[in-house]
């Protein structure tokens, strides 16, 4: 099938991206006997009804060393060098590395809860409230509202039902 729509984007970091749109069937799976119900948490990123309980993989906490380190040299730099651009570019790479690595485990983890039942159905978070707590690093790091989109699109694209 020919694409009906190309775009060229740039991101702060450098990178440069070509998207472009296919018009496919849609892939239905196999009917599946089961159904989950999702609890997103900290300290596990998901627990589902079943009991089973998927980690969270804290992207952020683990780059955070280097990202630290990295914004260091960034402020040490005079505004306006060629330097600090180099800099403010490493730093720019080292987010969009964390954000690629979530996106992709994101995707891995919602594709399988998918694949792997028939409904799924999703707690209601007010992830603004608590974005605004002591642990508002960590719930951004898990990235449960990006986890919960995909899930949603997935069910939709798959034919499965999805609740929140």
């Amino acid at each position: 099938a020919a694409p009906t729509s190309l775009t060229i984007t740039k991101d702060s970091s450098g990178r440069y991206f070509l998207s472009f749109v296919v018009d496919t069937d849609p892939d239905i799976l196999p009917e599946a006997e089961t159904d989950a119900g999702i609890d997103l948490g900290l300290s596990a990123f998901a627990v589902l009804s079943d009991g089973s309980k998927i980690d969270s993989p804290r992207f952020l906490r683990r780059a955070e060393k280097k990202l630290k380190r990295l914004q260091r040299e960034l402020s040490r730099k005079a505004k306006g060098s060629k330097n600090r651009a180099k800099a403010r570019i490493k730093v720019a790479r080292q987010h969009a590395r964390v954000a690629n690595r979530r996106r992709d485990w994101h995707h891995k983890a919602s594709t399988q809860i998918i694949r792997d039942n028939q409904a799924v159905y999703v707690e209601d978070l007010a992830v603004s409230g608590l974005g605004r707590t002591r642990l508002a690093k960590s719930v951004h790091d898990a990235g449960w509202s990006a986890f919960v989109g995909m899930l949603e699109y997935k069910a939709a694209l798959h034919g499965r039902t999805f609740a929140k």
